[in-house]
Order: structure tokens, then C-alpha cells, then sequence
């Protein structure tokens, strides 16, 4: 396994997607870069330290029940190795390690497995 080097981001999926952009740069947060449009919009905002939080639209409405964290990213040197040594500690597949580029421009190396807990646990590397 890679030495771990920080977490790369926590996902979050709103409810209303602007309105919860607008409140963390209330609260100090700057836009780092956007992509897609309407139930596929998806926004990272810097928290402080580049520490990223990921903010995803179609959270629903109010009375709905969902999980609001869609995941805990982890900082990578190693996608593959991490992925591997997650499996073998028993955690279970979610997705394979694989090359993709987020929102056409922002190419970067990922994988998800679900953790002890069912927690989603991404693996990130940027390019």
C-alpha cells in the first residue's frame, strides 16, 4: 500500500445545488472548478489547505431520505496497490481502478470500494 498522504476529498450530494455552493463560499470556501449541467452538475470547493469538498445535484427533495455523504476520497500514490491491499483487508468492490478525465479536463486515476461499514472509499490520483 502507498503511503497514505491525506484525504483528497468528501462527496456531498445536495438538495439544491447553488444554494449549497453559496453557503460554503459564505463560509469562506472557493470554487476550485465545476462541470456538467442539471442533475449531472457537480462542483469542488476548496475548504481551506486543499482540502476539497465535492458537492453533487439531484440530492432530492426534503422528505426524502438518502445518504448525503456520497463518499470519503483518499489521496494516492498507488490507485492500483491501494485498491488491492483494500480488498485483501476486506473490503469489497465497487469500482476497478481506471483512467478517466472529469468533465473533459481534469484527468485523474480512480477507484471505489465499499469499506467494513459500507462506507464508500475512493481512491485519487491526480495526473
Amino acid at each position: 500500500m502507498a503511503n497514505r498522504l491525506g484525504y483528497h476529498h468528501v462527496a456531498l450530494r445536495a438538495r439544491d445545488l447553488h444554494k449549497t455552493i453559496a453557503f460554503y463560499e459564505a463560509l469562506g470556501c472557493s470554487v476550485v472548478r465545476s462541470w456538467g449541467e442539471g442533475e449531472k452538475e457537480v462542483c469542488m470547493l476548496d475548504v481551506g489547505g486543499n482540502n476539497i469538498i465535492e458537492i453533487f445535484a439531484g440530492g432530492g427533495s426534503e422528505d426524502e431520505s438518502f445518504p448525503h455523504f456520497e463518499h470519503i476520497a483518499l489521496r494516492s500514490e498507488d490507485v492500483d496497490g491501494d485498491f488491492q491491499a483494500a480488498l485483501a483487508a476486506g473490503a469489497r468492490e465497487k469500482n476497478a481502478p481506471n483512467d478517466v478525465n472529469i468533465g473533459g479536463f481534469y484527468p485523474v486515476r480512480i477507484a471505489f470500494v465499499f469499506g467494513l461499514n459500507d462506507e464508500v472509499i475512493e481512491f485519487f490520483l491526480e495526473k
